[in-house]
């Protein structure tokens, strides 16, 4: 269903961010082809998947990706429609902060006062329609209110300590169907028994890193809570179209590496939630594809052409090889072009450290 922007004076655009290098699904994601790019959840790749339900809203001219310097030809490779002036080149990982803030520039030459909804490239949404619902009631809050920030909150199902979490307080509108709330603070990855507290008091959400404001109030925080990164980004966004490539390599490499919650949320005023009540997945590491995937009747999850004989509860992902597993359980087995990665689920917790013992 394709839904329409109900916002008038401000353009809706959509920015995603592409740059991870999803190491957390190595063997398959490599440096070279993080997991983004990769076909984990279906027929279409993390980045279409983001790309495709976005477009149930936003067209793909006002649909913005930012990226590393060298996955921009993987974008362009798998999105084909999308405008080249729509890939935002980051010269080098600078954490989320300075990609949104040279994005926000960039993005100001083309949609003056825009609104941007700022999403990830590699979550899992199950309900697309209803995540169109949350984005346009947070385009129509920030649209009646410039100086606002909105962030998209998920609903705790589990006491999980991978996440951030927000703390929300008073309710102080509401768009049909959605119910917005003041943001009390922003809380760090909490221990096991901290978390459970949140769950069982009821009033944290899950920090899905999403987020919808308009383009000069971003700025202006930048400007306020991270001047000097400003100032540098600021040079890039002013200087000739001759002189771009050089000002943005140059200026980027000494760009503060700071995330935008830590740089800008957890100082800013005016921050406002939306629960997301969409069926959401960041799909982070192994464990989620467990999560998100059919199961045989023995537990079992898998991709690709795999066979487990007398085993509970593994995970078979094969890229080309047929995989074939006997009398084990509780198996993680991962083939890809470069090596067959075998252990138990247990190791993949620690799948990071693995990759950087082998490599």
């Amino acid at each position: 269903m394709k839904m329409q922007c109900r916002g008038r004076e401000n353009i809706l655009c959509a920015l995603i961010m592409c740059g991870g290098k999803g190491e957390r699904f190595w063997p398959l994601s490599t440096d070279e082809k993080p997991k983004q790019f990769l076909k984990l959840l279906g027929e279409d790749t993390m980045l279409q998947m983001t790309v495709n339900r976005l477009l149930g809203l936003i067209p793909i001219e006002q649909i913005f990706i930012v990226t590393d310097s060298k996955y921009v030809q993987l974008v362009k490779e798998q999105l084909k429609n999308i405008p080249s002036r729509n890939i935002i080149e980051e010269p080098v990982g600078k954490n989320t902060a300075p990609c949104i803030a040279l994005s926000a520039f960039i993005i100001d030459r083309y949609y003056k006062n825009a609104i941007i909804t700022v999403v990830p490239s590699d979550h899992l949404i199950k309900n697309e329609e209803k995540f169109l619902e949350v984005i346009n009631c947070g385009y129509e809050f920030i649209s009646m209110n410039n100086d606002a920030v909105i962030t998209i909150g998920i609903k705790p199902d589990r006491a999980e300590t991978g996440y951030g979490y927000i703390k929300y307080n008073l309710r102080v509108d509401e768009i049909d169907p959605q119910e917005i709330y003041s943001v009390e603070k922003f809380v760090e990855k909490p221990d096991l028994d901290t978390a459970i507290a949140y769950l069982e008091e009821g009033s944290y959400l899950w920090n899905a890193g999403m987020f919808i404001w308009n383009v000069n109030t971003i700025l202006k925080l930048n400007e306020k809570y991270l001047p000097l990164n400003y100032e540098m980004l600021l040079e890039i966004a002013v200087s000739e179209e001759k002189d771009f490539s050089q000002v943005l390599h140059s200026n980027y490499e000494r760009l503060e590496s700071i995330s935008v919650d830590y740089g800008i949320m957890e100082k800013a005023e005016k921050i406002y939630v939306i629960e997301g009540d969409f069926g959401w997945d960041d799909v982070g590491t192994w464990n989620s594809v467990e999560r998100i995937r059919a199961k045989d009747r023995n537990g079992n999850v898998s991709t690709g052409e795999t066979k487990s004989i007398d085993g509970k509860n593994n995970i078979l992902i094969s890229s080309n090889k047929k995989i074939v597993l006997v009398g084990l359980s509780n198996i993680f087995v991962v083939e890809s072009d470069e090596l067959i990665f075998i252990g138990s689920k247990d190791s993949i917790k620690d799948i990071k450290e693995i990759k950087n013992l082998v490599s």
